[in-house]
This record gives C-alpha cells, structure tokens and sequence, in this order.
C-alpha cells in the first residue's frame, strides 16, 4: 500500500499534521489503532471499511465515504476492504475545530459522516479529487477546500498555544505549569480543552506521552522497558505496562512479540490478527 503524504503551507499547518492519500492492496486488513494525538478525516473512494469500538457497547460500523473522527480516547478496529483509496487529513488534537461547527466533545471516540458536518458537501468533495489521477493533486484539492473552511473560534489561540507545549514535551509537562505559564485557571483552560479539543488538558498530555512511548520502541534489539518509561515520563514500569494495556489491549511484551512478528508493517497501528 502506498503512501503520500503533504504537510499544508501556513496558516493550516498550524492545525493539520499533513494530508495524505493511501492506494493500493493493504499488507494487513484489520488493524487495532490506539489513541494518538490527533482527529480525523477520511474521505474513501473506494471498497467498505469497517470500524469496531473497543467498547463491545458501541454498535460496529461499515462506511463507504467519507467520516470525521475527533479524539480517541481508546483504541478501535479498522478493518480494510481488499484494495484501498482513501484520502485523509490528520489533525493536531486542536486542528478540527477551525474547520467543522460541531462541539469537540461530539466527535470524541466516535466516527461521523462528513455531510452530518459539512452540509451536502461529500458528494462535490469526493466527485472533484476522485477525478484526479494524481495524489499530489488530490492532497492539494483537499487543502484548498480545508483554506476555504478556515474560521478561528474564539479561545483557540489559548488552547493552540498549551497544546503546543504539550507536543513540545511530548506530554511531560505539569498542567498546573500550563496553567501558570498561560495566566489562567485550571478550570478554565479544561474547559476551552473540552470545547475545542474534546477532551482534558490532562488526557492529551497522556496521549502524547503514550505516543512517545510507542515510537520510540526498536523492536530490532533488545527492549529496555524501565529506560524507556524513565524516557516516556512514567512513574515506572509498572505505570508503563498499566498505560499498555489500557491503550492497545496487550502488555508491552505482547506488543513487542507482533513488531517482531511483522517488521516490514508501519506502527502503531496494530495488526489484529
């Protein structure tokens, strides 16, 4: 399966990780995917794919084209159909707002069709890059119609501005430091995350540091777990191997055991079978 991918041209970098198109026959199909630190859009131009929630309370889902998905606070499952095109954005945890008129806090742990946010629109968006033959070109058409969307709420500068922080640390920074820096209540700035963001201050910070965790395992040699937590800002290994388990649904040796078992697969999405 191939890969393109595109960080946009300022202002929209400060909101967007890159746009991105994948083709091609997937290595792995069912893939587990843990929380990172970013929303979603995709916009699929090709077969199903399925979506299964980690909570068993959540109905399964089979989409056919287009979805946002806000911040993910446990893993789910995406399954891919037999051959993929699919073009999507990844978003800095901030960087949907700008773009949809919708509470952060709805997107959260859910998938949505994109004409329940941007209204009548999927049609145009899909018929206009599904005609272009060339990635780059898709990726652009994509950025120009984000631009074109662009309107700064009001308290997304504060929001942005921790959030930075936050990535800078790779989520090793105190709220309370946060708070200090920025000249407001912790109330207030978990509220603006609520809002913008979906969730905490706090749960962000712990999703980059997981983020950092998982990154930076090299699954070639040996693994230093106790280093690696020292690292990544745990408590100790065993605050590491708690965090594992809630966030992929293995220990660190049951994840490390399918790094090895599939080197040539790109992480941290999981293969789940």
């Amino acid at each position: 399966m191939d890969y393109v991918g595109r960080v946009p041209a300022p202002p929209l970098d400060r909101y967007v990780d890159d746009i991105y198109c994948l083709t091609g026959v997937p290595a792995q199909r069912r893939m587990s995917v843990p929380p990172m630190p970013s929303a979603h859009l995709f916009l699929n131009l090709d077969g199903q794919v399925g979506l299964d929630d980690s909570d068993p309370a959540v109905p399964s889902a089979v989409l056919t084209d287009g979805w946002f998905m806000g911040m993910w606070t446990r893993r789910f499952l995406v399954e891919y159909p037999a051959r993929i095109r699919l073009v999507g954005v990844h978003f800095k945890p901030w960087g949907l707002a700008p773009f949809v008129d919708v509470p952060a806090s709805e997107l959260r742990d859910r998938w949505v069709p994109v004409d329940a946010v941007w209204r009548r629109s999927l049609d145009r968006i899909r018929n206009q890059i599904g005609a272009l033959t060339a990635a780059a070109d898709a990726l652009l058409a994509v950025e120009a119609e984000l631009r074109s969307r662009l309107a700064l709420p009001r308290g997304l500068d504060l929001v942005r501005h921790v959030g930075e922080r936050l990535a800078g640390a790779h989520g090793a920074v105190p709220v309370g430091t946060l708070t200090g820096s920025a000249g407001v209540s912790h109330t207030h700035l978990a509220r603006q995350f609520r809002s913008h963001v979906g969730i905490t201050p706090k749960r962000v910070a712990r999703i980059y540091r997981f983020s950092r965790l998982i990154l930076s395992v090299d699954a070639v040699g040996p693994v230093d777990w106790s280093a690696l937590a020292q690292t990544a800002g745990y408590f100790d290994q065993a605050h590491l191997s708690k965090e594992f388990k809630d966030f992929t649904g293995r220990t660190p040796a049951q994840y490390l055991a399918l790094r090895r078992r599939f080197p040539g697969q790109a992480f941290p999405p999981i293969p789940a079978d």
